[in-house]
């Protein structure tokens, strides 16, 4: 019975795509005809319009027909009218759906960072990339050692998305790690984290950095699972177990406003040792919750 639900939530999550998928690309294909940049940006303001009752529709058969278990818990004084970096670890295509259910319409419209592969997912691929989310490449190391100009395409994704922000409220989500968990990743980087992967701070500095004061303040969003090992399947058949997501609103400190994290080496090692702590204390909570 389980699978057979799992079916129909597919069938029902690929029918709403595409349903929304139809006004959001012919709003898109305006938009790369608009002869300028104002008439760009009311366009883009539309296609947030459409995506905001796409993720309403799905977030509609969720509830009635999955009824996930989620308990919330987030600080008061959230706004759609602000801006909100929201940083969070990393478990499956699930959180995507448990911070919809937790923050729809109560921040503005979602922008996450993407691995650039997702571009060519079939439909909403196209979505994402005429809704201006920022795709990242991500490199080895030692590539990245040999042709150091490769790191500043990420760095140009991020520059354009905050120059976005700048002209409208928004909601940059970034799952710090880089990726999604798993014990297998976890042994490879020697992770110091009982239940999390090392934190990546580039993006997040230069979002900082980027929208400075503007910014109301960084949302700290910890997902809970029952289940060990989450994953999507299970989510749409039903299956998943109670999920817990704590979210708490951190003032920046002045500091950060007045370094470059990419040329400043005293800078860079402050903002990581400051994400740092923040995940020491995201792994408490995962570990007490045991």
């Amino acid at each position: 019975m389980s699978t057979l639900k799992g079916i129909v939530s597919m069938l029902l999550l690929v029918l709403s795509t595409l349903f929304w998928a139809v006004p959001l690309y012919a709003l898109a294909l305006l938009k790369l005809m608009a002869p300028t940049q104002g008439l760009r940006t009311r366009l883009l303001q539309g296609l947030n319009n459409i995506a905001l009752a796409w993720i309403g529709t799905n977030l509609w058969w969720i509830k009635h027909w999955l009824k996930p278990r989620l308990e919330v818990h987030l600080p008061d004084g959230l706004s759609p009218e602000q801006w909100w970096l929201v940083i969070v670890n990393h478990r499956s295509w699930t959180d995507i759906f448990m911070l919809q259910l937790a923050l729809h319409r109560r921040i503005p419209m979602p922008r996450f960072f993407m691995k650039r592969e997702l571009i060519w997912v079939p439909v909403i691929g196209l979505a994402w990339w005429a809704l201006e989310f920022p795709f990242m490449r991500r490199y080895k190391r030692d590539r990245l050692e040999r042709n150091p100009r490769l790191a500043r395409r990420d760095r140009e994704a991020t520059r354009l998305l905050c120059a976005r922000a700048q002209q409208m409220p928004m909601a940059i989500y970034n799952f710090v790690e880089g990726t999604r968990y798993s014990v297998a990743k976890h042994e490879a980087q020697a992770s110091p984290y009982r239940h999390l992967l090392k934190p990546k701070a580039g993006g997040t500095a230069q979002v900082v950095s980027l929208l400075g004061k503007r910014l109301s303040g960084v949302l700290d969003v910890t997902l809970i699972y029952t289940r060990e090992h989450p994953n999507f399947w299970d989510f749409l058949c039903g299956r998943e177990t109670p999920v817990a997501l704590h979210a708490r609103r951190l003032e920046l400190p002045s500091w950060m406003h007045d370094g470059d994290y990419h040329r400043d080496p005293q800078y860079k090692e402050r903002f990581q040792t400051w994400l740092n702590a923040l995940w020491q204390e995201k792994d408490h909570t995962l570990t007490s919750s045991r």
